[in-house]
Parts: structure tokens; sequence; C-alpha cells
């Protein structure tokens, strides 16, 4: 009996520390792509030239993070920001800057959602 209690018990603790792990790489993931996008959104509106090299850069990083994040996220929500990047891409490069700066606008929401949906909090067990 003392022998499957401790299995148990060590069961549970190694879930938590996952969980723990994942939950905060993905806040620093999805932290930092925001922040990253932000900066992009400015560089947008002050017509900063270095701004399809910042695009790139985003876009660069974010598959390298997918690639992690993908191993215990919805495939689904994951290749909605992918879309968001590749389609706010394409604005930029065609100088379509208003309709960028709303697919942008559109990843950073599904980040954060991403980041709320992962949560662990009470709302997200029940």
């Amino acid at each position: 009996m003392l022998k499957e209690t401790v299995i148990c018990i060590v069961i549970v603790v190694f879930i938590f520390g996952l969980d723990i792990f994942t939950q905060k790489f993905t806040e620093e993931t999805i932290d930092l792509t925001s922040k990253q996008l932000e900066d992009l959104k400015t560089n947008i509106l002050d017509d900063n030239i270095e701004t399809e090299e910042k695009v790139k850069n985003i876009d660069d990083e974010w598959k390298n993070k997918q690639d992690k994040l993908a191993y215990y996220i919805e495939h689904n929500e994951l290749e909605k920001v992918n879309t968001a990047i590749v389609t706010m891409k394409s604005y930029i490069e065609t100088e379509d800057f208003s309709s960028a700066i709303a697919e942008l606008e559109k990843g950073k929401y599904i980040l954060e959602h991403i980041k709320d949906k992962n949560t662990f909090d009470l709302q997200n067990i029940f």
C-alpha cells in the first residue's frame, strides 16, 4: 500500500511540475512574440525601413518556438497564429500597412487566447 501511494505521489508531482514548466515556456514565448509584434506595429506606424527584416525575424522565431509548443498545444491554435504572421508579412511586402496592422492585432489576440486557455486556474479545470 505504501509503495502504490509513493508512486501516485511521484506521478502527481511530475504532472504538476511538467505543467508548471510548459506554462512558463508558453507564457515566455507568447510574451516575447507579442512584444515583437508590438514593436513591429510601432515600426509600421513610424514608417521605418527595417520593417521587412523585423517581420522575417518574427516569422523565423515563431517557427522555431512553434515546433516546441506543438507538443502540448492544439495545432489549430498555433496554425492561426502562423497564418496571421504570414498574411501580415505579405501585406507588408505589398505595402498595405493598414491590413498588416489588422493581421498583427489578430495574431496578438490569438496569442493571448492561447495563453489564457493554457493557464492553470479553476475556470480551465472545470
